[in-house]
C-alpha cells in the first residue's frame, strides 16, 4: 500500500517540472503539481486495470518515444566534442544507483491487480518474464548510449540534459537542443506520467474501496463454492483417467485461475464486476480516489524540491521491501523444506544484498531529503 502510494508522489513533482519547463515564468512549480493531479484524474477515475488496457498502452508508447527523443538529442547535441570524462567510482555512487534502479521496476507492485483481472491468468509468468527482460534490455540501451556520449556529466533525468538554459539557450552540457524536441520528448513523458500515475494507484485505490467501502467482498456462498471446488479438484486429481495428461494440464491451468480468483470475487464476469462502481457506489467511490490524490498532491508539495532524493529513498524502501524481499522471504517461510537448495542459496543472497543496499541508500537519500544541504556541484559523478 505505502509503495503504491509513494512512487505516484515522484510522478506528480516530475510531471510538475516538466510542465514548469515546457511553460517557464507562468505558474510556480506548486501550481503545476496540482494541476498535474487534475490532468490524472480521469484516468484515475476508471473503474479497473481492464477498462483501461489502451490507455495503459498509450503511456507505454509515451516514454519509449520520450527517451528515443531524449538520447537522439543527446547524441547529435554531442557530437564532435572531446572524450567524455569517467566518473570517479565511490561506493557511495555505486550503492546510490540502487534507489533509482528499483524504482524502474516499480510496476512489479500490479502484477497481481493484472492477474486478478487477467482472463487467462496461465499467461502471467510468460508476460512478467518478456516485460522484464524488454525493460532491462531498454534500460542498458539507454545507460550506455548516454553514458557514452557525456560521461559523468550524466544527470539523474535524461530530459533535465537537453533543457536549455533561459539566459545561454545552452543545456548544462553545452549544447544547443533543438526547442521542438525537448517539447515533444516533454510531452511524450508527460502522457506517460499521465498514465502511469493511475495504473500504479490502481491497487491502492482497490485495497481502499475493500477495506473503507466494503466493495468487492467475498459471498458467503463463494467461500464455499471455492471449497466444493477445492475438494472436486483434490479428488479429480487422485483418480486416475485416461485423460491423465489432459488433467494435469488443466489441474495446472486450474491452480493459476484460484490464485488469482481467490482476490476477486466476480471473476469471469466483466459486467459484475463494473456494476459494482454503479449504483450509489458511484459516488463513494469517487469521492475516495479524490480524497486518495489530495494527499498525495499535500506529500509531493513537500518533498517536490528534492527529485531525485525522493526516486532514492521511495526506490530504495517501498520498492525494494514490497517487490523483492517480502516475495522471497514468505516464499522460503512456506515451503522451505520443499525448494532446493540450488534455489535457496540465489534466494538469500539477493535477501542479503538487497537488503544491504536498500537499507543505505534509503539511509543516505533519507538523510539529504529530510535534512537537505546546500550544494552548487554541477556534476557530481565526476572527479572533483
Amino acid at each position: 500500500m505505502a509503495s503504491c502510494l509513494l512512487v505516484p508522489c515522484v510522478f506528480l513533482v516530475l510531471g510538475g517540472t516538466l510542465l514548469d519547463g515546457l511553460f517557464p515564468d507562468a505558474f510556480s512549480s506548486t501550481y503545476w503539481i496540482c494541476f498535474m493531479a487534475l490532468m490524472c484524474l480521469p484516468v484515475c477515475l476508471i473503474p479497473t486495470l481492464k477498462e483501461g488496457a489502451g490507455a495503459a498502452f498509450a503511456g507505454c508508447a509515451g516514454t519509449l518515444i520520450a527517451d528515443a527523443i531524449g538520447v537522439a538529442v543527446v547524441m547529435y547535441g554531442m557530437r564532435g566534442h572531446p572524450t567524455p570524462p569517467s566518473p570517479e567510482l565511490k561506493f557511495s555512487q555505486v550503492a546510490g544507483m540502487f534507489g533509482n534502479l528499483s524504482l524502474a521496476y516499480n510496476a512489479g507492485i500490479v502484477i497481481p491487480a493484472l492477474q486478478r483481472q487477467h482472463s487467462e491468468p496461465t499467461r502471467m509468468p510468460r508476460v512478467v518474464f518478456v516485460t522484464m527482460a524488454f525493460i532491462s534490455c531498454l534500460f542498458l540501451v539507454l545507460a550506455s548510449t548516454a553514458y557514452s556520449a557525456v560521461g559523468c556529466q550524466i544527470t539523474g533525468n535524461l530530459l533535465y540534459s537537453i533543457y536549455p538554459d533561459a539566459n545561454t539557450g545552452l543545456t548544462t552540457l553545452g549544447f544547443k537542443s533543438d526547442w521542438g524536441a525537448v517539447v515533444m520528448a516533454y510531452f511524450f513523458m508527460q502522457l506517460h506520467i499521465t498514465i502511469a500515475f493511475s495504473v500504479i494507484l490502481n491497487p491502492a485505490f482497490y485495497l481502499a474501496e475493500r477495506l473503507v467501502l466494503k466493495m468487492h467482498q467475498k459471498k458467503e456462498d463463494d467461500v464455499e463454492n471455492a471449497l466444493t471446488y477445492a475438494a472436486a479438484s483434490y479428488a479429480a486429481a487422485n483418480t486416475p483417467g485416461k485423460d491423465a495428461a489432459n488433467g494435469d494440464r488443466r489441474s495446472s491451468k486450474m491452480s493459476y485461475i484460484s490464485n488469482a480468483d481467490a482476490e476477486n470475487p466476480y471473476y469471469g464476469d466483466d459486467e459484475a464486476e463494473a456494476a459494482e462502481y454503479r449504483g450509489s457506489n458511484a459516488i463513494k467511490y469517487v469521492i475516495l480516489r479524490v480524497a486518495i490524490i489530495a494527499v498525495l498532491v499535500v506529500l509531493s508539495v513537500i518533498l517536490k524540491d528534492h527529485f531525485s532524493d525522493l526516486v532514492d529513498f521511495v526506490g530504495a524502501s517501498c520498492v525494494t521491501l514490497i517487490s523483492i524481499l517480502l516475495p522471497i522471504i514468505f516464499l522460503l517461510k512456506k515451503l522451505w523444506h520443499e525448494i532446493p537448495m540450488y534455489e535457496k542459496i540465489p534466494a538469500l543472497v539477493v535477501v542479503v544484498v538487497c537488503g544491504f543496499l536498500g537499507c543505505y541508500v534509503t539511509y543516505t537519500s533519507g538523510k539529504t531529503l529530510f535534512a537537505p544541504t546546500d550544494s552548487d556541484t554541477s556534476f557530481p559523478y565526476c572527479d572533483s
